[in-house]
């Protein structure tokens, strides 16, 4: 499997991965309305798990990692990445039961704000993850009762989500093509088999096409996105689109479930567009990419 050039203007590289980010937020909302009913039946964590499975499954297939000639650093960062993604799947889903689901979004996005705000180097930079995080509170509605391990949770989820944003730029560099991608969602995978393995005999024929669709659609098509996205843009810029993820959750209740949307929805998404558009548009000049040539792979 081929990935795509991040040769060219910086300003087109930007917007290119600003709309893979895009499409990685519909990827995912899509795939958790595939399958409600097997969160409730299974739990959040043995889902994840499975999902997970049938992703580094099809990415094994596709792209055919190497196991040999990696460096002891290129596999720190693989398995630092795919235990980010392991840990924020888990870790919002364990939020999500303990407090509103708006306010689990809410603390998910925290992380790559941080990530934004971080890389930021001048203070106007700085203000758009602010602004953005201001449209992902009137799009979630984050209210009512909360629980503190909810809260913790839900702070674990957005330190893998600010991991996971980091380390895919990081391990993308590093890596050939979808290599490092693939290696990591096998990582994954495989700190999630406590969960899964158990709750494999549980799953019947139709459950198993809808974990696997889910699976290929909203970890392997999605994080195939991300991970091109950064090669794009840049882990700051990647960081403050993230925050489309609940206005595409927001689009996708709408038009599939029939959702009403209030006012106060609309302005977080104008904010959350205006953000992103911005964090893109002022995107900095990225060095071209050069492939690996290390001569001791096999």
């Amino acid at each position: 499997m081929k990935e795509l050039t991040s040769t060219g203007p910086a300003g087109t590289r930007a917007f290119l991965g600003a709309g893979l980010v895009l499409v990685s937020c519909l990827s995912v909302q899509a795939s958790a309305a595939l399958a409600p009913t097997l969160f409730d039946r299974l739990g959040a964590p043995a889902v994840a798990g499975l999902r997970q499975l049938c992703a580094a499954l099809v990415l094994m297939a596709l792209v055919r990692p190497r196991v040999r000639g990696h460096t002891r650093q290129e596999w720190a960062g693989m398995a630092v990445y795919g235990a980010a993604m392991a840990v924020m799947n888990v870790a919002y889903y364990c939020a999500v039961g303990h407090v509103p689901l708006g306010v689990a979004a809410t603390l998910l996005l925290l992380g790559p704000f941080a990530v934004a705000v971080a890389s930021a180097r001048a203070w106007r930079e700085a203000l758009l993850p602010a602004v953005g995080l201001a449209g992902v509170a009137l799009v979630t509605k984050p209210g009512g009762a909360v629980e503190w391990a909810g809260i913790a949770f839900g702070l674990l989820s957005a330190l893998a989500l600010a991991c996971y944003t980091v380390f895919a730029q990081r391990v993308g560099r590093a890596s050939s093509g979808l290599e490092g991608l693939a290696v990591s969602v096998c990582v994954s995978a495989m700190l999630l088999l406590p969960f899964s393995l158990p709750a494999a005999p549980s799953v019947d024929g139709s459950d198993w096409g809808l974990v696997a669709v889910s699976g290929v659609v909203g970890v392997a098509l999605a994080f195939t996105l991300d991970f091109q996205a950064v090669k794009m843009a840049t882990a700051k810029v990647v960081a403050t689109l993230f925050a489309l993820d609940p206005v595409m959750g927001a689009l996708v209740g709408a038009l599939a479930l029939a959702e009403s949307l209030s006012a106060p929805v609309f302005v977080g998404m104008g904010l959350i567009v205006a953000a992103g558009a911005v964090a893109t548009w002022r995107a900095e000049s990225l060095p071209v990419l050069s492939m690996p040539t290390s001569t001791d792979r096999p």
